[in-house]
């Protein structure tokens, strides 16, 4: 008896490892679909200044927000940059030839964002970065790559801000140099408007309830929202159009052409999708990939 106890007991050990070891092997993991991009050899960008920086120095250096929750975050506790943007931005790298080991992130608020493209201090940039005509004159863009709608983030048991027409004495929020703070000052004078370096700051003034109202894209307020669901929430229908691009130096036509080749490829090869299911996708809102306008 002893003896066949431990024969059966030896089978279900047995079967239990098995199945264990068929789960892990075709089982979807926790964290999402995997947007990890093939790295591309013998790369050539031919007339490009800034990819001839990138091979002699043997890394790419992107310019990214880090405050921004499924768009553009680094994780306070790891250091691990994630969301739609940095994807976006991995995997243009991957296509140019540089994997996530040759890839150096550089934090840029609004406000400095021409001024580091133009220095040099970064090859390019993706980070929530509308395409302006103003921008234009100062800086180059590939894409659109997404395409996003100014709202408004207000406190979770206010009723009293629906949109934009509701914004009159209302303490409004924003960061300096981006274009929805601009559009509040011109559209609607009537608001208090108070900037700062980071959306995130705007955010600790609204529930700390030193804001009424913090303004930006949709999809970075859906971010936050996510976050903080029992406090915060989005309002009203986007009132606005902004056209995310992939900063770039205003005259490296080469890189340019080449990152929209890159863009209309990710689209074509489902990326796109890919990485927005497992980004901006969490937020419920679907997704489309706008066309290109390859400024």
């Amino acid at each position: 008896m002893t003896h066949r106890r431990s024969i059966t007991m030896l089978a279900v050990l047995f079967a239990l490892v098995t199945l264990a070891s068929c789960g892990k092997e075709g089982a979807p993991t926790a964290t999402g679909p995997d947007t990890t991009a093939a790295v591309a050899s013998n790369v050539a960008v031919a007339g490009s200044p800034t990819f001839d920086k990138i091979k002699a120095r043997g890394k790419v250096i992107i310019g990214v927000k880090e405050d921004q929750p499924n768009l553009g975050y680094k994780d306070p506790t790891t250091g691990k940059y994630s969301g739609f943007d940095i994807e976006t931005a991995n995997l243009i790298a991957a296509k140019l030839g540089y994997g996530t080991d040759k890839i150096e992130y550089k934090a840029i608020p609004s406000a400095n964002r021409e001024q580091a493209i133009v220095n040099g201090d970064i090859d390019y940039y993706v980070g929530t970065y509308s395409i302006t005509d103003k921008r234009k004159e100062t800086v180059g863009f590939a894409g659109p790559y997404y395409i996003a709608g100014q709202d408004l983030l207000v406190r979770k048991d206010d009723a009293s801000i629906t949109g934009p027409d509701s914004l009159s004495g209302k303490k409004v929020c924003s960061v300096t140099g981006s274009t929805p703070i601009q559009k509040i000052k011109t559209e609607h004078p009537e608001a208090q408007v108070s900037e700062f370096e980071k959306y995130s700051q705007c955010v600790d003034a609204l529930v700390n309830n030193q804001a009424d109202a913090v303004t930006t894209d949709d999809a970075i307020l859906k971010g936050y929202a996510a976050q903080q669901p029992d406090k915060v929430k989005v309002v009203g229908k986007p009132f606005s159009t902004e056209k995310y691009g992939v900063g770039l130096p205003k005259d490296d036509a080469a890189l340019r052409a080449q990152v929209n080749t890159i863009l209309e490829q990710e689209v074509k090869d489902g990326d796109w999708k890919k990485i927005y299911d497992a980004t901006l996708g969490k937020s419920g809102s679907p997704g489309t990939a706008p066309p290109l306008e390859k400024y």
